[in-house]
Protein backbone atom coordinates (compact mmCIF):
# COMPACT_ATOMS: atom_id res chain seq x y z
CA UNK A 1 0.00 0.00 0.00
CA UNK A 2 2.81 2.37 0.87
CA UNK A 3 4.67 1.44 -2.33
CA UNK A 4 1.58 2.25 -4.37
CA UNK A 5 1.22 5.61 -2.67
CA UNK A 6 4.81 6.44 -3.46
CA UNK A 7 4.33 5.60 -7.14
CA UNK A 8 1.19 7.73 -7.25
CA UNK A 9 3.03 10.61 -5.58
CA UNK A 10 5.89 10.43 -8.09
CA UNK A 11 3.46 10.42 -11.03
CA UNK A 12 1.55 13.40 -9.64
CA UNK A 13 4.84 15.28 -9.09
CA UNK A 14 5.99 14.65 -12.68
CA UNK A 15 2.60 15.80 -13.98
CA UNK A 16 2.85 19.00 -11.95
CA UNK A 17 6.37 19.70 -13.20
CA UNK A 18 5.33 19.12 -16.81
CA UNK A 19 2.35 21.39 -16.43
CA UNK A 20 4.57 24.09 -14.92
CA UNK A 21 7.06 23.86 -17.77
CA UNK A 22 4.26 24.06 -20.32
CA UNK A 23 2.79 27.07 -18.57
CA UNK A 24 6.17 28.78 -18.43
CA UNK A 25 6.75 28.12 -22.12
CA UNK A 26 3.30 29.48 -22.92
CA UNK A 27 4.01 32.55 -20.79
CA UNK A 28 7.29 33.07 -22.59
CA UNK A 29 5.60 32.80 -25.95
CA UNK A 30 2.93 35.26 -24.87
CA UNK A 31 5.55 37.68 -23.59
CA UNK A 32 7.52 37.36 -26.81
CA UNK A 33 4.38 37.92 -28.85
CA UNK A 34 3.52 40.93 -26.72
CA UNK A 35 7.01 42.36 -27.17
CA UNK A 36 6.88 41.80 -30.91
CA UNK A 37 3.51 43.48 -31.16
CA UNK A 38 4.70 46.45 -29.10
CA UNK A 39 7.86 46.88 -31.17
CA UNK A 40 5.83 46.63 -34.36
CA UNK A 41 3.86 49.69 -33.26
CA UNK A 42 7.09 51.72 -32.92
CA UNK A 43 8.75 53.31 -36.00
CA UNK A 44 11.68 51.21 -37.25
CA UNK A 45 14.68 52.97 -38.77
CA UNK A 46 15.75 51.35 -42.03
CA UNK A 47 18.22 52.60 -44.65
CA UNK A 48 16.41 54.09 -47.60
CA UNK A 49 18.13 53.49 -50.96
CA UNK A 50 18.98 56.66 -52.82
CA UNK A 51 16.83 57.35 -55.82
CA UNK A 52 18.69 56.88 -59.12
CA UNK A 53 19.67 60.07 -60.92
CA UNK A 54 17.70 60.35 -64.12
CA UNK A 55 19.62 61.23 -67.28
CA UNK A 56 23.09 60.97 -65.74
CA UNK A 57 25.79 61.68 -68.33
CA UNK A 58 29.19 60.03 -68.51
CA UNK A 59 32.59 61.20 -67.28
CA UNK A 60 35.51 60.64 -69.66
CA UNK A 61 39.22 61.02 -68.97
CA UNK A 62 41.65 62.16 -71.63
CA UNK A 63 44.26 59.53 -72.44
CA UNK A 64 47.65 59.66 -74.18
CA UNK A 65 47.64 58.23 -77.68
CA UNK A 66 50.10 55.49 -76.73
CA UNK A 67 53.78 54.85 -76.00
CA UNK A 68 55.97 57.92 -76.60
CA UNK A 69 58.28 58.19 -79.58
CA UNK A 70 61.85 59.46 -79.32
CA UNK A 71 62.67 62.19 -81.84
CA UNK A 72 66.06 61.65 -83.47
CA UNK A 73 68.26 64.08 -85.41
CA UNK A 74 67.67 62.08 -88.59
CA UNK A 75 65.31 63.18 -91.37
CA UNK A 76 63.30 61.00 -93.69
CA UNK A 77 62.98 61.56 -97.46
CA UNK A 78 60.23 64.11 -96.83
CA UNK A 79 62.35 66.12 -94.40
CA UNK A 80 60.40 65.02 -91.33
CA UNK A 81 62.15 63.96 -88.13
CA UNK A 82 62.58 60.25 -87.67
CA UNK A 83 61.10 58.90 -84.45
CA UNK A 84 61.73 55.54 -82.80
CA UNK A 85 59.98 53.54 -80.10
CA UNK A 86 61.61 53.09 -76.69
CA UNK A 87 61.89 49.35 -77.29
CA UNK A 88 63.96 49.95 -80.43
CA UNK A 89 67.06 50.56 -78.31
CA UNK A 90 66.13 49.07 -74.94
CA UNK A 91 65.62 45.57 -76.29
CA UNK A 92 69.28 45.52 -77.33
CA UNK A 93 70.70 46.21 -73.85
CA UNK A 94 70.02 44.93 -70.32
CA UNK A 95 67.96 47.17 -68.03
CA UNK A 96 69.96 49.24 -65.54
CA UNK A 97 68.17 49.78 -62.22
CA UNK A 98 70.84 52.24 -61.10
CA UNK A 99 69.77 54.94 -63.57
CA UNK A 100 68.32 57.54 -61.19
CA UNK A 101 69.83 60.84 -62.34
CA UNK A 102 70.46 62.65 -65.58
CA UNK A 103 74.19 62.05 -65.15
CA UNK A 104 73.68 58.28 -65.40
CA UNK A 105 71.71 58.62 -68.62
CA UNK A 106 73.32 58.74 -72.02
CA UNK A 107 72.55 59.12 -75.70
CA UNK A 108 68.92 60.15 -76.29
CA UNK A 109 68.13 60.93 -72.63
CA UNK A 110 71.21 62.99 -71.76
CA UNK A 111 69.42 66.34 -72.01
CA UNK A 112 66.23 65.24 -70.30
CA UNK A 113 65.05 66.96 -67.11
CA UNK A 114 64.60 64.36 -64.37
CA UNK A 115 63.40 65.30 -60.89
CA UNK A 116 60.91 62.83 -59.49
CA UNK A 117 61.85 62.07 -55.90
CA UNK A 118 64.18 59.14 -55.34
CA UNK A 119 62.62 56.79 -57.87
CA UNK A 120 64.64 55.26 -60.67
CA UNK A 121 63.64 54.98 -64.31
CA UNK A 122 62.53 51.39 -63.80
CA UNK A 123 60.30 52.32 -60.89
CA UNK A 124 57.77 53.30 -63.55
CA UNK A 125 59.05 51.92 -66.85
CA UNK A 126 58.59 48.22 -67.48
CA UNK A 127 62.03 46.55 -67.87
CA UNK A 128 60.39 43.60 -69.63
CA UNK A 129 58.53 45.80 -72.13
CA UNK A 130 59.76 49.37 -72.55
CA UNK A 131 56.67 50.24 -74.57
CA UNK A 132 54.64 49.97 -71.34
CA UNK A 133 54.78 50.96 -67.66
CA UNK A 134 54.64 48.94 -64.45
CA UNK A 135 53.12 49.34 -60.98
CA UNK A 136 55.02 48.85 -57.73
CA UNK A 137 53.93 45.19 -57.65
CA UNK A 138 55.27 44.61 -61.15
CA UNK A 139 51.90 44.66 -62.92
CA UNK A 140 52.01 45.88 -66.51
CA UNK A 141 50.24 49.14 -67.35
CA UNK A 142 49.71 50.64 -70.80
CA UNK A 143 50.86 54.20 -71.42
CA UNK A 144 47.23 55.08 -72.10
CA UNK A 145 46.44 54.20 -68.46
CA UNK A 146 49.29 56.23 -66.97
CA UNK A 147 46.86 57.79 -64.47
CA UNK A 148 46.70 54.40 -62.72
CA UNK A 149 50.46 54.52 -62.26
CA UNK A 150 50.40 58.07 -60.88
CA UNK A 151 47.54 57.33 -58.49
CA UNK A 152 49.35 54.52 -56.66
CA UNK A 153 51.80 57.00 -55.08
CA UNK A 154 49.95 60.31 -55.20
CA UNK A 155 46.91 59.31 -53.16
CA UNK A 156 45.79 62.75 -51.84
CA UNK A 157 46.04 64.29 -55.29
CA UNK A 158 44.16 61.35 -56.77
CA UNK A 159 41.39 61.74 -54.20
CA UNK A 160 41.08 65.44 -55.01
CA UNK A 161 41.09 64.59 -58.70
CA UNK A 162 38.20 62.15 -58.27
CA UNK A 163 36.21 64.87 -56.48
CA UNK A 164 36.91 67.42 -59.23
CA UNK A 165 39.11 69.82 -57.23
CA UNK A 166 42.39 68.87 -58.94
CA UNK A 167 43.29 68.47 -62.57
CA UNK A 168 40.78 70.64 -64.36
CA UNK A 169 37.85 69.55 -66.46
CA UNK A 170 35.53 70.62 -69.25
CA UNK A 171 31.81 70.13 -69.44
CA UNK A 172 29.27 70.10 -66.65
CA UNK A 173 29.65 69.79 -62.88
CA UNK A 174 26.03 68.63 -62.79
CA UNK A 175 26.04 65.36 -64.72
CA UNK A 176 22.27 65.51 -65.12
CA UNK A 177 22.80 68.44 -67.50
CA UNK A 178 25.62 67.15 -69.66
CA UNK A 179 28.83 65.08 -69.92
CA UNK A 180 32.17 65.88 -68.31
CA UNK A 181 35.72 65.46 -69.60
CA UNK A 182 38.70 65.42 -67.24
CA UNK A 183 42.35 66.00 -67.99
CA UNK A 184 44.97 63.33 -67.50
CA UNK A 185 47.92 63.74 -65.11
CA UNK A 186 50.38 64.09 -67.99
CA UNK A 187 48.29 66.85 -69.58
CA UNK A 188 49.64 69.23 -66.93
CA UNK A 189 52.61 67.44 -65.36
CA UNK A 190 55.85 66.33 -66.95
CA UNK A 191 56.16 62.75 -65.65
CA UNK A 192 59.96 63.08 -65.39
CA UNK A 193 59.80 66.45 -63.57
CA UNK A 194 56.22 66.65 -62.28
CA UNK A 195 56.46 69.66 -59.98
CA UNK A 196 54.21 72.32 -61.44
CA UNK A 197 56.08 75.59 -62.10
CA UNK A 198 55.28 78.55 -59.87
CA UNK A 199 53.38 81.36 -61.55
CA UNK A 200 52.69 84.99 -60.74
CA UNK A 201 49.04 85.98 -61.20
CA UNK A 202 48.65 88.68 -63.83
CA UNK A 203 45.78 90.42 -62.05
CA UNK A 204 43.98 90.30 -58.75
CA UNK A 205 40.57 88.67 -58.60
CA UNK A 206 37.75 91.21 -58.62
CA UNK A 207 34.98 90.82 -56.06
CA UNK A 208 31.99 92.60 -57.57
CA UNK A 209 30.04 92.45 -54.30
CA UNK A 210 32.89 94.02 -52.30
CA UNK A 211 33.36 96.76 -54.89
CA UNK A 212 29.63 97.54 -54.77
CA UNK A 213 29.66 97.78 -50.96
CA UNK A 214 32.62 100.19 -51.06
CA UNK A 215 30.94 102.43 -53.64
CA UNK A 216 27.80 102.69 -51.51
CA UNK A 217 29.81 103.93 -48.52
Amino acid sequence: MMAGSRVLFVLLSLFAVGAGVTAAMQLGDDAQSSTTEQSADKPVSRPVPAAPIAGKFSVTIRKPSGPPRVVTTLKDVHGSSVTVACSTCHTTRPPNHQNKTVKTLDEFHSGMAFSHGTVSCLSCHNPNDYDSLQLADGSRVDFTDVITLCGQCHGPQMKDYEHGVHGGLNGYWDLTRGPQQKNNCVDCHNPHAPQFPKMQPTFKPKDRFLEKARSEH
